[in-house]
């Protein structure tokens, strides 16, 4: 079994886990924490339609394991330190996604605390190779224009054109959307056609769209929430 934190590609480090700029106060940390949490607790059945449960149970040990060290301010400044977020400039982003370097090993996390030295070695040996597939898995290979990118980081309503356009862009064809998400095709088209009345509860929208948003490496919180605020105007 690989290090959760490792096998989820998109977490880069613990203030990824939390979705939270590394400047965030000791309460937003704690408030991003109980509110993941809560996200991705089992009584949140809407998500299991876009995630596993073996995946949503990843996610709360890799969130416990980041509130262990954020939620300490004195391991958090250790972290910050090892990081180099300490006195780092944070600036704010849109549609762009963090580009964000993999957090250093630190002390052993709190949910292994009971496993042996060599065995916990063993885990990362694993997880780098689990990492290294996830990596081959969401991959993104395409010509950057500048001219879109400008767009992409400025944009404020994501109409489910422009996700299209973007998708187009980073070369993501509908059936490899469909697997990375595990999205069916017709609600992917009928997410970028604005098909509402074709599409599932807003709450299984959303979760659709952060998916979707995620795999072309976008910021899934912001997209999600844009796409559905402009579903709320119809």
């Amino acid at each position: 079994m690989g290090h959760p934190l490792e096998k989820r590609v998109e977490y880069q480090n613990y203030y990824d886990i939390l979705e939270i700029p590394f400047d965030s106060t000791q309460e937003e940390i704690s408030k991003a924490y109980h509110r993941s949490k809560n996200t991705y607790s089992q009584d949140s059945i809407a998500l299991y339609s876009v995630m596993t449960k073996g995946e949503c149970e990843d996610i709360l040990l890799a969130l416990e394991e980041a509130y262990s060290i954020l939620g300490d301010p004195s391991k958090r400044s250790a972290y910050d330190k090892a990081r180099g977020f300490s006195g780092k400039k944070i600036t704010s982003f849109r549609g762009k996604s963090k580009k964000i370097e993999p957090f250093p090993d630190l002390e052993k996390p709190v949910f292994l605390k009971n496993v042996s030295d060599e065995d916990f070695s063993a885990i990362h040996k694993e997880a780098e190779v689990s990492k290294i597939a996830a990596v081959n898995r969401f991959a993104l290979d395409y010509t950057v224009d500048p001219q879109l990118e400008e767009q992409i980081e400025s944009c404020e309503e994501f109409t489910g054109e422009f996700l299209k356009t973007i998708r187009e862009y980073k070369g993501v064809d509908i059936g490899r959307m469909s697997d990375i998400t595990k999205i069916s095709k017709t609600y992917i088209r009928n997410i970028e056609n604005e098909d509402f009345d074709n599409l599932p509860a807003l709450v299984y929208i959303r979760g659709f769209v952060y998916q979707y948003a995620k795999t072309l490496q976008l910021n899934p919180d912001y997209v999600a929430n844009s796409y559905t605020k402009r579903l709320k105007k119809r």
